[in-house]
Parts: C-alpha cells; sequence; structure tokens
C-alpha cells in the first residue's frame, strides 16, 4: 500500500496515509454525526454532533495507528526491520524488511497488535463508564461507547485464523513450529484466508441480493481483498523458497548507470532518462559514495520552468530512506523490502559505493533461469 500523505515518525518509523483513508474517515465522520449521534440524542447541537463525529474518527485512526506501532516496535525488538507504517482503507499496514527469524518471534510480532486493540477496547469501556457516572453529554457519551465496540471488534476480527489477518500470521508461526518449515506453514495460513475471503465475499453478496442493504457490500469488499491477499502471500512464500539459495550478487544488475547529485534536473531527463530510458538510478556524491535514489517519477514531477534550476540532489530519495543491501545478503532475506517501497529497488553497495542494483526484472529473469525446463 503506498502512502500518499507522510505524517512524519514515530521512534524512527517513517507513518503515512494513503488517499483512501479520507474516505473511510468521511464516512465515520458523516455517519456519526448526521446518523448514529442525532437518532440517539435528537435537539443537541449540529455543531456537538459534527465535532464529536470528527473527533471520533480521529481517535478511531489513533486506535488503528497504535495497533501498527505496537506490530512495528515489537518486530524491531525481534530483529526484523521495519520500513514504514501506512493507513489505508481497510486499516493498516507494518511493511517490514524482512521476515521473522523464529516461529515465537513471528508468533509476538503478530500477537501484540490485537492485544493492543484489545487493550484500548477495555480502557474505553472503562471511558465511557466513567463519562457516563459523571453525566458527560450524550453524543460523547456515545462516542466513547463506539470507540470501544469497534476496538473490540477489531481485535476479534484480526485474530481469526487467516492470511494476511495478524490471526493469519499466528497461524502460520503455529504451523512453522509444528512442521518446521515455514514455506508450510505459510501456504496453510494462505489456503485458510482465501476460504475465509471467498466465504465473506459470497456471504456479502447474497446479503445485499437479499436486502439491498450497503452493509453487505462492505463485507464484500473485505472478503474479496483477503482472498487476494491471501493468495499474493502464498505466491511470495514461493517465490522466497525458490530464491532461497541466492545471494543478491547473483540477481542484481551490476554497475548500473548513476547519477552526480549536482546533475539538474533538465540534464538528467535529456541525458541519462532519456537515453537510458531506465526507472531508477543510484545518485553519487563526491568521491563516488551513493548518497540516494532517483526515479523517473520524482524527475518528471519537477515542474518544466524549475528544471534547469533544480538538482537530483534536492528531489532523490535520501539514501537513509531507500532500501539498501550487501551483495552477499541472502536475496530470500531482502526481496520484502523490495516488494514494500514503491520505488521497487535495492541499491547493492560495498563500502558505500553502489556496485549493482535489483529490480522486479532482475527477480523475474532469476526465477525464469531457475524454472525447470521442458522435460525436466
Amino acid at each position: 500500500m503506498l502512502t500518499t500523505f507522510p505524517l512524519g515518525r514515530i521512534a524512527g518509523i517513517r507513518i503515512g496515509v494513503n488517499w483512501s483513508v479520507l474516505v473511510i474517515f468521511a464516512v465515520i465522520a458523516f455517519g456519526l454525526a448526521a446518523g448514529r449521534l442525532p437518532d440517539l440524542y435528537p435537539g443537541r447541537s449540529w455543531v456537538l454532533y459534527t465535532l464529536v463525529g470528527l473527533a471520533t474518527a480521529l481517535v478511531f485512526f489513533a486506535s488503528l495507528l497504535a495497533h501498527e506501532v505496537a506490530h512495528a516496535l515489537v518486530a524491531r525488538r525481534n530483529g526484523v526491520g521495519v520500513d514504514s507504517i501506512v493507513l489505508w482503507l481497510l486499516g493498516g499496514a507494518t511493511q517490514l524488511r524482512g521476515e521473522a527469524p523464529r516461529p515465537a518471534a513471528e508468533l509476538r510480532i503478530s500477537g501484540v497488535g490485537p492485544l493492543v486493540s484489545l487493550v484500548l477496547g477495555g480502557l474505553f469501556v472503562l471511558l465511557t463508564w466513567l463519562l457516563d457516572l459523571a453525566s458527560a453529554a450524550g453524543p460523547i457519551v456515545e462516542a466513547a461507547a463506539w470507540l470501544a465496540l469497534i476496538n473490540l471488534l477489531l481485535a476479534a476480527f484480526n485474530v481469526i485464523p487467516a492470511a494476511p489477518l495478524d490471526g493469519g500470521r499466528m497461524l502460520r508461526s503455529l504451523l512453522w513450529w509444528r512442521t518446521g518449515d515455514r514455506l508450510r506453514a505459510a501456504l496453510g495460513a494462505s489456503l485458510a484466508g482465501r476460504v475465509f475471503g471467498w466465504l465473506l465475499l459470497a456471504l456479502g453478496i447474497f446479503w445485499f441480493l437479499w436486502t439491498a442493504a450497503l452493509g453487505a457490500l462492505w463485507l464484500a469488499l473485505i472478503g474479496w481483498f483477503l482472498a487476494l491477499a491471501a493468495t499474493d502471500e502464498a505466491r511470495q512464500a514461493r517465490v522466497r523458497q525458490t530464491l532461497g539459495g541466492v545471494v543478491v550478487r547473483q540477481t542484481m544488475t551490476p554497475d548500473p548507470v548513476t547519477v552526480p547529485t549536482g546533475l539538474t534536473v533538465d540534464r538528467f531527463l535529456a541525458e541519462r532518462g532519456f537515453a537510458y530510458r531506465h526507472s531508477a538510478f543510484p545518485v553519487t556524491g563526491n568521491g563516488g559514495r551513493a548518497v540516494g535514489l532517483l526515479t523517473r517519477a520524482r524527475a518528471d514531477g519537477v515542474r518544466a520552468e524549475r528544471q534547469p534550476d533544480t538538482t537530483v540532489g534536492e528531489v532523490m530519495l535520501p539514501l537513509a530512506e531507500a532500501r539498501v543491501t550487501g551483495p552477499d545478503e541472502r536475496l530470500s532475506d531482502v526481496l520484502p523490502g523490495l516488494e514494500a517501497r514503491p520505488e521497487r529497488r535495492l541499491l547493492v553497495l560495498e563500502d558505500r559505493r553502489v556496485i549493482g542494483i535489483v529490480s522486479p526484472a532482475d527477480i523475474n529473469r532469476t526465477l525464469e533461469a531457475m524454472a525447470p525446463g521442458p522435460g525436466s
């Protein structure tokens, strides 16, 4: 899931929001302010309804963020790097740079998110009770009760043992511990996710045809997403298994075309961008050391009148935010980092000098070379 609006960092982890969050934010805020709150507590000021609706939507997304931050912090404590967190239409996504080293670590990483949601749900139950005791305004008490319910439902839904839900990852960790086979465990959790997703989709469609309720379409959308995501997880698991014995040096494109940091964007587009037709270029500074990565999209995003006065260094992705690896790292270990980032490139460095680059085309070429030939 791609970031549309960066929000900054929490504990050094980049936080972003996808544009689709605006949709669900509006649905929650409007549904509370124009529907649920006036229906339950009529005769109050529309300003109160609106402010409570907006505040509740904001706190809901803060709860989602707490859920994902918990995943990220526990992942880092268990030796798994974290790239970023993105909130989007159906919740949040923590983009990890690798896989858990052991089943117990994966169980901790996946289980902490629902645990945080459960705790938040309990805290909002307590808050609802205290607000009611204090005779707070009805809409405010209702907002706290809604947040309690939604966090408890989030915790319950996420522990369903079906990938890509947290419960699916917990199932994968248990299957991995029981069988000792990571791929078999991933395929088992993926199968559970596909079955659950298609069941939700079928239930949503049947419900909509029977009642014409819009909530049924939402259920069908969630089921469709889960089925596709579970299928993709199985594909990624098979790819990582296939590439298990391959190191980055065997896959990378060696000695890629680089761009000096002081080059202006107009010259880059005229010289490198046009001549080589690549979509990403490593950027080098003094002494030829890597300082970042420039994509064609970033260069094209500079207005034409500013291109002669804007340098590559001003628009590149800094090295600290790019995905880098060494030439002797296992490809299966760094593959999640390639898939998680929008630029979809890995810079291969040795003593901070660029010696190669890995793109999806390089991965596909390696997979084709490893595929058994006809009759084998």
